[in-house]
């Protein structure tokens, strides 16, 4: 039954939806939502925001305990994807709640506007932790794609505020740990990479910044997670493919070096012949890494222990 679980959670991640076929002129229909689980859709985290600078909350049926929150980032090149396809659903059966938080478009606005509305959402989803039953010191943050890049930057700025703007800023925006697959976390030095297109003022990341690296280093240096790491930056667990054809598995390498230097628990997992999401990326033991981490920094001690984790965070 738990790996039937663990294999339903990473399944739903696969498809590149989460790549996004950003070319298809119709959404995925909605994925059915579990009997066991209550929706609460499009809850502003934004006071007079967007239609995007929204969020879906996951909860049990039933009531109980306050829960940890894993809050998932979706992916799209940050100009298209939907909050509505998020795989941590699975995650409600296991002990959590969970968040699909939705965001500003590059077409909407470009960087940083990305990371402030992710850090909104955050700081909002703590700010309401009592009415929705969540744990607000226990939050984690699960993305891909343009949504790993995200968390991986919430991951290292927890104790930075320049993108803390709005509404709710009594509240902090840190995460307590990082599940990051594929994320570009270093502009300035993006390898050699099979896409001659990739710095032109059509690329997704020159959507994001207004204008290509080459001429908005500056803004792209602020994009970049590896540039704001720290000793205080959240754990972080890394998935990314050997033959990614839109981010090179470099990126990972990098980060991860960097977390490790700084005294950061990072671990990284490379799935041989992985693309850009696929297959691979979802056997037994990349499925039990997930959960386990989850728990390890999530859960309380003797819940997490209950669950099968020795190394549960205290």
């Amino acid at each position: 039954m738990v790996m039937r679980t663990l294999a339903l959670l990473f399944m739903l991640l696969l498809p590149v939806a989460e790549a996004q076929n950003i070319s298809q002129s119709s959404p995925a229909p909605r994925p059915a939502v579990p009997p066991n689980v209550r929706v609460l859709r499009d809850l502003a985290y934004v006071p007079d925001g967007t239609a995007r600078q929204k969020l879906d909350l996951y909860l049990p049926q039933a009531p109980g305990p306050a829960r940890p929150l894993v809050a998932y980032i979706h992916g799209g090149g940050w100009k298209a994807g939907s909050k509505d396809h998020c795989p941590a659903i699975a995650l409600v059966g296991r002990g959590y709640a969970v968040a699909s938080i939705e965001y500003r478009f590059s077409q909407d606005a470009i960087y940083p506007a990305q990371i402030e509305d992710c850090k909104a959402a955050i700081r909002w989803l703590r700010a309401h932790s009592a009415e929705y039953g969540i744990d607000p010191q226990h939050i984690g943050v699960w993305g891909a794609s343009a949504g790993g890049h995200l968390v991986a930057l919430l991951g290292v700025t927890g104790q930075i505020k320049d993108f803390d703007t709005g509404a709710n800023l009594d509240q902090s925006s840190a995460v307590q740990c990082v599940v990051d697959f594929f994320g570009p976390t270093d502009f300035l030095h993006y390898g050699e990479h099979p896409d001659p297109a990739r710095d032109t003022a059509s690329s997704s990341v020159a959507q994001l910044l207004g204008g290509t690296i080459e001429t908005h280093e500056d803004l792209a240096r602020k994009a970049s997670a590896v540039y704001y790491i720290t000793k205080d930056a959240a754990p972080f667990l890394i998935v990314h493919g050997d033959h990614d054809p839109l981010v090179p598995l470099q990126q990972s390498q990098e980060l991860q070096a960097d977390l490790q230097k700084a005294g950061v628990s990072c671990t990284l997992m490379v799935v041989p012949g992985g693309g850009h999401g696929g297959a691979g990326f979802m056997t037994p033991e990349r499925q039990k890494a997930g959960l386990d981490f989850f728990n390890r920094y999530l859960k309380p001690k003797g819940e997490a222990a209950a669950v099968g984790h020795p190394e549960a965070r205290s």
